[in-house]
């Protein structure tokens, strides 16, 4: 049978890696005494067929949506916005902090959008000193976003425990918002709002990215900041705004997670949510689609294996383990895939001077 090129790919990038990281998950299983069908048919039945289990993974890709969306406007522009978790989490206490009061003397409606206006604000200040410093000094990004996000992670914890802890509990937490003052779920409770909230971050920043002069500039940027800068665009402007929109958006992300799912925030927690989501972003090659399809499969992932481990008797740290194993053999498949491509580019050009 003749594989076609679509096909082809197919198996290269996805079904080949996909099929041997299944195999080295089983050998793994094996060795802790884990029955892998077992093990994989929990996760399924779990994260996927399971009425509770679908619609926590749904609620679960709400957050890492909106962190997909940062990271995908950041990375298309030719910056690494690693601080998303720092953002995330200040974002998060913020709206937390502020939703269970507003509640109380506005609209609901008009309190989430503060609430959404706060923690997008918090996120793109926690951005301004990398983006500064990428800007105008021509610092890498990677060090001073990540210590930026260390940095967060400290003050979030500070904010909890000695300004806005709830008053009424000795944990240290924010005030919880009641759940009849948190975005509405739909469709009898199945969808949260914020799915919704989210799905729209990531298709607007794939239009924008797409479609729009903006993006074309951010692209070109991304591409050759020089070439960008000799041909007049503002490297420097342009770069402190995608800063400051990839973290918004992060800040964002936290604040749907708090006022959809979380109610409070207490301290030292971290989901660490942002540099989960950035190999989910690079196996979908920064296309906002595949981003949604990732995401989604790692939610189903995460929560079918959480519920494994549970049933099963193997610790919490197996599930991270496979979907390490997974992303990595994705990651695999599309190294190898490149590398196919470099050289069928290279036998062609061979081929052309040869025939000259």
């Amino acid at each position: 049978m003749i594989v076609g090129p679509a096909a082809g790919h197919f198996l290269r990038v996805v079904a080949g890696p996909l099929l041997a990281a299944l195999a080295l998950t089983a050998i793994v299983l094996l060795l802790l005494g884990v029955d892998p069908a077992a093990y994989f048919r929990q996760v399924v039945q779990r994260g996927l067929l399971s009425p509770s289990g679908l619609q926590a993974a749904i609620t679960r890709t709400a957050p890492l949506l909106f962190i997909a969306a940062s990271l995908i406007l950041a990375f298309r522009a030719g910056i690494w916005n690693l601080g998303g978790d720092g953002q995330y989490l200040l974002g998060a206490v913020v709206a937390a902090a502020l939703a269970a009061p507003l509640a109380q003397a506005l609209p609901l409606w008009l309190a989430w959008l503060a609430c959404f206006a706060a923690a997008a604000a918090i996120g793109a200040a926690w951005s301004v000193l990398p983006a500064w410093l990428r800007a105008f000094r021509g610092v890498n990004e990677v060090v001073s976003s990540l210590m930026m996000s260390f940095l967060g992670l400290s003050l979030a914890n500070v904010l909890i425990k000695f300004v806005f802890q709830d008053p009424g509990t000795t944990v240290p937490q924010t005030v919880t918002l009641p759940v009849a003052d948190r975005l509405p779920r739909l469709l009898g409770g199945a969808l949260p709002t914020g799915v919704l909230l989210g799905l729209l971050a990531v298709l607007m920043v794939h239009w924008v990215m797409t479609r729009t002069a903006f993006g074309t500039r951010l692209r070109i940027v991304g591409l050759n900041a020089r070439a960008a800068a000799h041909a007049g665009l503002d490297v420097p402007g342009l770069t402190l705004a995608v800063f400051a929109l990839s973290a918004g958006l992060a800040g964002l992300a936290g604040a749907v997670d708090v006022l959809g799912v979380q109610g409070n925030v207490r301290a030292d927690w971290n989901p660490a949510y942002g540099l989960m989501v950035v190999p989910l972003v690079f196996l979908a090659r920064f296309n906002g689609f595949g981003a949604i399809v990732f995401v989604f499969a790692f939610s189903v992932l995460s929560v079918g294996g959480e519920s494994a481990a549970r049933r099963l008797g193997v610790p919490n740290y197996v599930t991270l383990m496979i979907v390490a194993i997974l992303l990595a053999g994705l990651a695999a498949g599309e190294v190898l895939d490149q590398r196919a491509a470099r050289r069928r580019d290279a036998a062609r050009a061979a081929g052309g001077e040869a025939a000259r």
